[in-house]
């Protein structure tokens, strides 16, 4: 009687330090793919028919979060956007006043209409990303040239380094906020 009573405590405290180390694994995953910005990721995100996670994805990917980010080309905030880019998707959108790409609901509001351009264009996430990152023009001409597909299928021969590895960060950082939405 004595030992089935200790191997029932044994069980008890094992399924404890297993929930526990499960707790643990969650809170270190909601620590690392943090949920900011909501207001602003579900507001737009939903304007322009792009799917939240792969928004939060982007900023992940582009600056961690970090709204005062600025890359080494000079691209602002929490979806690293360019000056340039900026004044052409005002324009688009009918922005009059001056673009603060360090305010997070501008650079938000614009990284998601961009997003949502290219994804309109290429009908594919892979392109779309590729586009976001090396601009329309280097995947355009990729495309003509026939290092990738049209259906980017052949993701992997994207001759800059640097994005295929984006596209496979964003892709990551996209399963693991997909993972998050339905906790």
């Amino acid at each position: 009687m004595k030992n089935k009573k200790s191997i029932i405590i044994f069980t008890a405290i094992i399924i404890l330090v297993i929930l526990e180390i499960i707790n643990i694994e969650n809170i270190i995953l909601k620590k690392l793919y943090p949920i900011k910005y909501e207001d602003y990721v579900l507001k737009y995100s939903k304007e322009y028919n792009v799917d939240k996670n792969l928004i939060f994805a982007i900023i992940k990917a582009e600056s961690n979060f970090k709204n005062e980010s600025i890359s080494e080309s000079n691209a602002k905030g929490l979806m690293q956007i360019m000056d340039l880019t900026a004044n052409e998707l005002a324009e688009n959108l009918e922005i009059e006043n001056e673009i603060d790409l360090f305010d997070e609901e501008t650079n938000i509001k614009l990284g998601t209409y961009y997003i949502s351009t290219l994804l309109k264009y290429y009908n594919n996430t892979y392109l779309a990303l590729s586009a976001y990152n090396a601009g329309i023009g280097n995947v355009n001409k990729w495309i003509e040239e026939g290092i990738i597909e049209r259906d980017g299928s052949n993701i992997e021969n994207i001759p800059f380094k640097e994005t295929r590895n984006y596209i496979r960060n964003v892709i990551r950082n996209y399963k693991i906020y997909l993972m998050r939405s339905e906790e």
